[in-house]
């Protein structure tokens, strides 16, 4: 199997089982629990980085920019709108807009770089946001938890699209530890705003676990295959894998005992797996774009 589409597919599907450690950190503080997992994995992606050789690289003020733009929105804004929609609407909802991300990338992807969508990368995006849909579960909703999912939808979108320029220049490995890296400052600012000195605590040894696994399992690992993949396969293909996401919730759901999937479940992890075979039988991926005049990329500087 290409490297690329396995790395896709696992990244999403690595994102999706956050869900099993939810329950585990509920009783942490959300904002400081966000920090210190981005802190965390930031440390482990730049001690990566090192060991692996990669020289220092000086950014012009407009990549700098695009890196706190991806922070800010694609990490930090992601996270309260998922916050705050899960509270206003419980956890469906989000989950629901979200299940659209592979149709919003195959149309939004091709249009940023000045290309037509492909019609069947679009219909295979149609049947992914349908099974991602399905796998989710209708609950219900209401205005407030609308806005926040659909604030949500738009900053996962700015996850691919704002790293794309980065990544020839950069490099995976450094995008992902430098967003990290912006956005645990950022989640500590809102979190003193909001919860003052309860901001952080001492975990407990199964809060500590649960904040290492988000920290090396969902930011580290995850990010980390999806910028290697996401240029090689382009937003639009590569957002199919997004439909992963509900996969990887109820697979890890079922592995632990905590829910058995229901008929709707299977059902939509079906739709979803064929949705992605079909839009990965479009035409063969450009090469991702040569780095220009910044740095070398991340492969010739090993």
């Amino acid at each position: 199997m290409n490297t690329h589409v396995a790395g896709a597919a696992a990244a999403m599907f690595l994102v999706g089982t956050l869900a099993a450690v939810s329950d585990v950190i509920a009783g942490y503080p959300v904002y400081g629990g966000q920090a210190v997992r981005y802190a965390l994995a930031a440390v482990v992606l730049l001690a990566v980085a090192r060991a692996s050789g990669l020289g220092r690289v000086r950014l012009r003020p407009r990549h700098w920019g695009l890196l706190g733009a991806l922070s800010l929105t694609g990490l930090v804004l992601f996270n309260i709108c998922v916050i705050e929609a899960t509270r206003a609407a419980g956890p469906a909802l989000p989950g629901i807009v979200l299940g659209a991300v592979p149709l919003a990338l195959a149309l939004v992807g091709p249009v940023a770089s000045g290309r037509r969508p492909s019609p069947r990368v679009v219909a295979a995006g149609l049947v992914v946001a349908a099974g991602a849909t399905l796998a989710a579960g209708a609950g219900s909703g209401n205005l407030a938890g609308l806005l926040w999912s659909l604030g949500a939808l738009a900053c996962e979108l700015c996850f691919s699209l704002l790293a794309l320029p980065l990544l020839p220049l950069i490099g995976p490995l450094r995008v992902s530890a430098w967003s990290a890296a912006l956005a645990a400052p950022f989640l500590l600012v809102i979190g003193l705003a909001l919860d003052g000195r309860h901001l952080l605590r001492a975990p407990t040894a199964a809060e500590a676990a649960g904040l290492a696994y988000l920290a090396v399992v969902v930011t580290t690992v995850a990010f980390f295959l999806w910028y290697r993949s996401l240029p090689r396969l382009g937003a639009d293909r590569a957002g199919l894998f997004a439909g992963m996401i509900p996969v990887g919730a109820i697979s890890t759901a079922a592995l632990l005992g905590i829910a058995v999937p229901s008929a709707a479940d299977l059902a939509g992890a079906a739709l979803v797996i064929t949705g992605i075979v079909l839009g990965l039988r479009s035409p063969s991926p450009r090469p991702a774009p040569r780095a220009t005049s910044l740095v070398p990329s991340e492969e010739s500087t090993r």
